[in-house]
């Protein structure tokens, strides 16, 4: 068997410690097999992270709590969504299941129709490929990484005991942004943010690997008990943040926990040091 490894053959910028610069790089494989995966590293810096979950106070529900997060790592996340040619790859050495056909579909478009089974199966095979560990981000590091691009969900709402006013608002929110094409797009159709990152909340939302928690909170919005995890259920991010379940492919036929569904399901994946 042939052995791949990768190799960083360029870096493009200098790393500075200064909060928020990125730097972009390209690891690339030794075999014509695999393309190249050009990534951004994002330095570290503080920010505010909109936590995500079902959140109550004194038992009606409320917006998640927005909370001081400092990351003190570099972040190293792909530039780009992964592309159906590059997933296809994986699907013909039978780690991971073929995507549903889609018509006149270009292979050099993002993947989509999904799941985050899918998006993991991908990350074991590609970093089995290439001895470099890939995988999702988490919910946390895709805000971090989208800056500008991340829409925050809070709704600042009258609570109340039920639910269904929250959802109904969540969904007139929603319902109120642009509306997009839902074809995929090719690459860069939906610009880069200002580290650099390609077609954040464009029409392919993004899969996270965390889960959908429930927990409830005091007087002052503090956790008020542990959280109840749901790893059955997955954050995704894209024009909207919203959890869908983790082997639907197409949020638009059901799966979708909360608001109008994602048009698309894709993802990226980060590269652990």
């Amino acid at each position: 068997m042939l052995t791949l490894k990768l190799k960083r053959i360029m870096k493009i910028g200098m790393f500075t410690a200064s909060f928020g610069v990125a730097s972009t790089s390209i690891v690339m494989s030794s075999s014509a097999q695999l393309d190249s995966f050009e990534t951004v590293d994002i330095a570290p810096r503080a920010f505010a992270y909109r936590m995500a979950g079902d959140f109550s106070q004194a038992g009606r529900p409320v917006d998640a709590p927005l909370v001081a997060v400092t990351r003190t790592s570099v972040l190293h996340i792909m530039k780009q969504q992964v592309t159906a040619a590059e997933y296809d790859r994986c699907v013909a050495e039978a780690r991971c299941m073929a995507r549903s056909p889609l018509e006149g579909f270009d292979p050099n478009l993002p993947a989509v129709q999904v799941s985050w089974q899918d998006a993991t199966a991908y990350a074991t095979w590609l970093s089995t490929k290439t001895g470099e560990t890939w995988r999702l981000p988490t919910d946390e590091e895709w805000v971090f990484a989208a800056g500008s691009r991340f829409h925050d969900d809070a709704l600042s709402v009258a609570t109340s005991r039920d639910p269904s006013v929250l959802w109904l608002a969540r969904y007139e929110k929603e319902s109120e942004q642009e509306t997009l094409d839902q074809r995929p797009r090719p690459t860069g159709a939906f610009g880069a943010n200002e580290y650099g990152l390609l077609d954040l909340s464009g029409n392919v939302w993004e899969w996270t690997n965390t889960c959908f928690v429930r927990q409830s909170l005091d007087a002052k919005g503090r956790p008020a008990s542990a959280s109840t995890a749901n790893c059955g259920v997955r954050v995704v991010e894209g024009e909207h943040r919203t959890f869908v379940t983790d082997f639907i492919r197409d949020a638009r036929g059901g799966g979708c926990a909360v608001g109008k569904p994602p048009s698309n399901l894709g993802f990226r994946l980060v590269r652990e040091d």
